[in-house]
């Protein structure tokens, strides 16, 4: 049941976040009346929503009065260390509308790709949401491969950057190219118009399965987009990073690579479910899996690393 009940908690948590409460109380403790007018709803609804939120843990009541508790002011409100309100608000927008169309996605082996039907402000919010998501893997993976002996990082459908830019932060003689979707271009030509990294970045507008990647690079990262693909389409992903370098070239693979079982890590296997309905085609795949397809596109698999949560780092060299 409790199983059964979850989407009743996400959706609650979700509400909570769009109507600003956990940032309400981040100003102070507040009885019902108060916090009603601090979120400008009506006290009867804000209290349902309180008593959801009390009963999940993520407030606490005192002699009447709420609080955050130290989750959800570690985690909840504009100013904490790691704000995942982008990402709650990408899985209210994005996810949870879709996935009452699993079952006939299953049924039918389909889902609806989504990319590059976005208008501009659905965009800002599914970017935003992805670069919250990744925020840990983009610091994980700066630190984890050395990025030294290279001269320039080809980013293949890295959204905004994000990766690319923690990257160049801690290697300053690195410069980047970022590749992806022109629509994905335009926001991320906003999100990193004031780094100062911006000047190491070329942004290069194209369709991955339509024209060739860019040359002259001698590492590839492909993060957090393997499982958003069929198989047969990684492998034409594989192939075309290898004819676009040099031997001896690397390709960085992030994502969440499970064991041949597709279960473990138990996270990635439900995210299946997403990546299937927003691209029509996706999963999570194995590090089995991306071995082979390492083999038959001309790459030599080094080595696997943990980085952040459920995702992990596959490194290959060019032959």
């Amino acid at each position: 049941m409790k199983i059964a009940m979850g989407y009743m908690a996400a959706k609650f948590l979700f509400v909570a976040n769009e109507i600003g409460l956990f940032d309400a109380l981040a100003s102070g403790p507040a009885n019902l009346e108060e916090l009603a007018t601090r979120i400008s709803v009506p006290s009867r609804t804000t209290g349902i929503v309180a008593a959801a939120m009390l009963g999940l843990g993520l407030i606490e009541q005192e002699e009447g009065r709420y609080r955050n508790s130290a989750e959800a002011a570690a985690f909840l409100v504009d100013k904490a260390t790691l704000n995942l309100q982008a990402i709650i608000r990408y899985f209210d927008t994005f996810s949870y509308p879709v996935w009452q169309n699993l079952s006939e996605a299953v049924r039918l082996d389909s889902g609806q790709r989504r990319f590059a039907k976005f208008d501009l402000a659905q965009q800002h919010i599914y970017s935003a949401g992805v670069e919250a998501i990744t925020a840990p893997v983009a610091a994980a993976l700066s630190i984890s491969y050395d990025f030294g002996p290279h001269r320039r990082l080809l980013d293949v459908a890295g959204g905004t950057g994000s990766l690319l830019l923690a990257v160049l932060r801690h290697y300053p003689a690195l410069r980047g190219t970022l590749f992806e979707l022109p629509q994905v271009c335009t926001v991320a030509r906003q999100r990193l118009a004031k780094e100062p990294e911006r000047t190491r970045i070329d942004i290069v507008e194209g369709d991955l399965f339509g024209e060739p990647l860019p040359s002259d690079h001698d590492d590839v990262l492909v993060a957090s987009a393997v499982h958003m693909f069929s198989a047969a389409h990684n492998v034409e992903l594989m192939q075309k990073s290898r004819a676009a370098v040099q031997a001896g070239a690397r390709l960085l693979l992030v994502d969440f690579w499970t064991d041949p079982t597709h279960s473990d890590p138990p996270a990635a296997a439900l995210m299946s479910g997403a990546f299937l309905l927003t691209s029509g085609e996706g999963q999570t795949y194995s590090e089995k899996e991306a071995d082979e397809w390492l083999k038959r596109t001309g790459w030599r698999k080094r080595e696997r690393k943990a980085l952040a949560g459920a995702t992990s780092l596959v490194i290959a060299e060019a032959i």
